[in-house]
């Protein structure tokens, strides 16, 4: 299986409790929203799903983008400027 990194940022890592973690690429996870569910069974909380935004290999990715042969994904909340 291939290694995956998973970085968390702003209210997504304190929710998670962590910034980022590495791990084997899941059997079945094929999508980000794939990812996302296994987290959440997995005992990780990304908080509301609503409100959740993520990227594959530092591109901006909805939650039903493939994987494809990604080596980090990130996810995030929202994201404003002033």
């Amino acid at each position: 299986m291939a290694a995956l990194t998973i970085l968390y940022f702003a209210r997504v890592a304190e929710t998670m409790g962590r910034s980022s973690e590495a791990l084997d690429r899941p059997h079945g996870v094929k999508t980000l929203g794939d990812l996302a569910d296994w987290i959440e069974k997995n005992g990780g909380n990304l908080g509301d799903r609503a409100k959740l935004r993520g990227a594959i290999d530092q591109r901006m990715a909805t939650l039903d983008t493939a994987l494809g042969d990604a080596h980090e994904v990130a996810f995030f909340p929202p994201v404003t400027g002033g």
